[in-house]
């Protein structure tokens, strides 16, 4: 049924709801103060709860606790994968991801190597003097093709731990790391020795500049003795000096004279090292199977000669400087209680957060060796070599950085350096006769001479496992040669010449 309002009835609607809240109003004035607690009709006041609208419902539940407003914090950005250390890596076929290989410990690593140098002098032999390892004009060359299996022991804790490693090494730097610590003539006499076999000659008959090298066969362990002592036996990297062998742990695509005619490769034999604390540590051995003081030593050969090899590090707390100095001592070979000694000091000091300083000095002595009388006959002496190389380093961004680098080197009675280096270092000559530095008419063997160097370039990695390093170089020598002119050992006869080369590396 339809309610049916009379005539009037909406004019009177203001008047009716004004009187109604009068009434209330007077009815509330009347009843006098409202008691604490009490409900008014149709108001809620506990907005926790809003669906209960029966006070009595109210005072039986539990009044909520409310918790201090908290500021919500915006989730945070997820972080972004860590950048692939390797090619293989990036390419998501990682070996060492095998759970073989995290079972056992092991990790399998390499790199590729390229690098082509161009001289300025266009040499006729094609040869850059006696620069090594980027050894050749206008040629390019797969410097290493580098592959290791290791096993990294601990470096701290209660218990022992036993690892090793296998290093390979395919290319044309390979002539210069391999165990030629045996010389084809003895140093002192002249007299035709029997070579190591370790890792000379592999391929030499196969190709004129690439073989393949074995610079490194070692087990290792961690003795859990003070603060722990790790210890390599077998045939290893020497500690000393600044430069190494290994492709990416270098700056420079070339190397100094200093590395490459003033220290030791490789050794044989066993060494220990040890920290004392963040400040000070040291390491200590003796190594065999060479007929050069412990150098280079194989495995087969001069077993009977035992040379020392040491050397003691400080750096402060920061890092931010060290000083490491190193040194071989002992007697040339089992026949010959001669003296064969190197003593080596690098110090590095970061003068800024983004700029580094490094020297590094060595002199080496050895007695009673043959050298040029410069009357096309040889004679006795105890010949001595010495140098100073300086670095600077300037890092403009994470992965830029561009270095400078000063060398000055004295082979004091041309005993050390050969033009060209590899010649000199060759197993065996065209008639197949063994030829080695220690006799190379090819040395500088008549007063000496000083060689200097000065290289600039920059290191580029664009991706942690792509390094991009050019860089130029000028070489200039001082001294006479055997017949009393002056020296000319650079290519058509020069006494310096202008490099400018570049290298690739990429790390598996």
């Amino acid at each position: 049924m339809t309610i049916q309002h009379k005539p009037g009835y909406h004019r009177l609607r203001p008047l009716i709801a004004s009187l109604s809240l009068a009434l209330v109003a007077g009815g509330a004035i009347a009843a006098g103060p409202v008691p604490a607690g009490a409900q008014l009709p149709g108001v809620v006041t506990n907005p926790e709860y809003p669906e209960k609208s029966n006070p009595a419902d109210w005072s039986e539940a539990t009044p909520p606790v409310k918790t201090p407003a908290v500021a919500v914090t915006p989730p945070a950005e997820p972080t972004p994968p860590a950048e692939p250390a390797g090619a293989l890596e990036a390419a998501k076929i990682n070996p060492n991801n095998l759970t073989f290989m995290k079972d056992a410990g092991l990790i399998v690593g390499g790199w590729l190597q390229l690098g082509v140098t161009y001289n300025a002098g266009s040499p006729n032999n094609a040869f850059n003097g006696p620069v090594t390892f980027g050894d050749r004009s206008a040629e390019l060359q797969m410097n290493q093709l580098y592959f290791y299996l290791q096993r990294a022991v601990a470096t701290e804790g209660d218990s022992w731990d036993f690892g090793g490693r296998f290093d390979f090494m395919y290319g044309s730097d390979s002539i210069f790391t391999q165990a030629y610590g045996v010389p084809a003539y003895d140093v002192n006499n002249g007299m035709a020795m029997t070579r190591n076999h370790w890792d000379l000659n592999l391929l030499r008959n196969v190709n004129r500049f690439y073989d393949i090298a074995l610079p490194q066969l070692y087990a290792e362990m961690y003795v859990p003795i003070g603060n722990g002592l790790d210890v390599k036996i077998g045939h290893f990297y020497t500690p000393i000096g600044y430069e190494v062998v290994t492709a990416p742990d270098n700056f420079f695509y070339s190397k100094p004279y200093t590395f490459q005619y003033g220290e030791p490769f490789t050794h044989t034999g066993i060494l220990g090292s040890y920290t004392f604390d963040k400040n000070w540590s040291a390491l200590g051995g003796v190594v065999t199977g060479s007929a050069t003081g412990g150098w280079d030593g194989g495995w087969d050969q001069q077993l009977g000669n035992w040379d020392g090899l040491g050397g003691v590090t400080w750096n402060t707390e920061d890092k931010a400087t060290s000083v490491f100095v190193s040194s071989t001592y002992g007697a040339i070979s089992e026949h010959s209680s001669q003296t064969w000694a190197l003593y080596s000091i690098v110090l590095k000091h970061n003068l800024l957060d983004d700029l580094h300083f490094v020297m590094q000095h060595d002199h080496g002595f050895a007695n009673g060796v043959l050298v040029s009388n410069g009357n096309n006959g040889y004679t006795n002496k105890n010949a001595q070599w010495y140098g100073l190389n300086t670095y600077l380093f300037y890092d403009i961004q994470s992965n830029l950085t561009v270095g400078l680098r000063g060398e000055w080197f004295r082979d004091q009675d041309g005993f050390r350096v050969c033009s060209p280096g590899r010649v000199a270092a060759a197993t065996n000559d065209s008639y197949g006769i063994p030829v080695s530095s220690a006799s190379s008419t090819l040395c500088n063997a008549n007063s000496g001479a000083s060689w200097y160097a000065f290289t600039a370039g920059l290191t580029y990695k664009p991706v942690k496992w792509l390094t991009l390093r050019p860089n130029v170089r000028y070489d200039w020598v001082d001294g006479k040669d055997t017949a009393g002119f002056a020296y000319k050992p650079f290519g058509n006869g020069k006494d310096a010449q202008f490099l400018f080369s570049s290298d690739v590396v990429i790390v598996f």
